[in-house]
């Protein structure tokens, strides 16, 4: 069962989730990505659970039950500070155990950011589907002269679609267009990332869908080179799409999450 608290954020007050676990033997941060909330990882959090984590996720700015306006966000790094609000207040739940950071998509952004800046306070790090290098897709619209409204084919995030119709019908999910400031705001995080140093000893896995047109594999491939140290372990699933941990074969990915885990707990 889980549960929220509130915090004074960056800008405004941030609304985060906790899965506890009175035995737990790790922490788990979660990190979302565009449009929606920590909500949507209810399943992603019982697994982590059932394995040994106590796992803990932040609504980002703009986004879930977190103040601010819809999906704005001016500096990413006012979201990696809510982070490591959310990541001190695990500690000191959990005082001793090794944290995992887990980020998909632009969470997965968040979190590389996060893992440049705290990567000796981490024991791993996993990155889902994340956007990485560029995303045109999304910042090729700061050329136009307004951002056009778009909504997502709902079919792109999963082969199941039971995601999609979930998506659409979720009231927490954001469902109109991009905003400017946050365009602009990642495409200048992405070029910090890449200018921002390898991730050294830290232990990396990246999971990804072959068939994910929303943040596709060429340009993720070439930010994660930018800045993988000397620990990646890579999973592409063949015919998955953007959402690895809600697709047809999410146990199977998340086996090889927690397979990873365990991998690295044992050293």
């Amino acid at each position: 069962m889980s549960r929220e608290w509130s915090f004074a954020g960056a800008r405004g007050q941030i609304t985060a989730r906790e899965w506890p676990n009175g035995s737990a033997r790790y922490v788990a941060l979660l990190v979302h990505g565009y449009g929606e909330h920590i909500g949507r990882y209810e399943y992603v959090a019982e697994r982590l659970v059932a394995h040994g984590a106590a796992v803990f996720g932040p609504d980002h700015q703009g986004h879930g039950r977190s103040e601010g306006d819809r999906v704005v966000i001016e500096d990413y790094a006012d979201v990696v500070a809510d982070l490591h609000r959310v990541d001190e207040y695990a500690r000191e739940r959990h005082p001793g155990l090794p944290v995992v950071l887990i980020g998909h998509s632009m969470g997965g952004m968040i979190a590389a950011a996060y893992a440049q800046r705290y990567r000796a306070t981490l024991a791993a790090l996993v990155l889902s589907g994340p956007v990485l290098g560029s995303w045109r897709e999304a910042t090729s619209l700061l050329d136009l002269p307004e951002i056009p409204f778009s909504p997502i084919d709902v079919s792109t995030l999963s082969r199941d679609p039971e995601v999609g119709e979930r998506y659409q019908a979720d009231p927490l999910v954001w469902h109109g267009p991009f905003k400017r400031p946050l365009l602009a705001a990642l495409d200048r995080c992405l070029k910090q990332i890449d200018s921002g140093g390898r991730l050294g000893d830290l232990p990396t896995l990246w999971v990804h869908g072959e068939a994910d047109s929303l943040v596709p594999l060429p340009a993720t491939r070439a930010g994660v080179e930018t800045i993988r140290g000397d620990d990646l372990t890579e999973r592409i699933y063949p015919d998955a799409r953007h959402e690895v941990f809600n697709e047809t074969n999410r146990d199977e990915v998340l086996t090889d999450v927690t397979g990873f885990i365990d991998r690295v707990l044992a050293r």
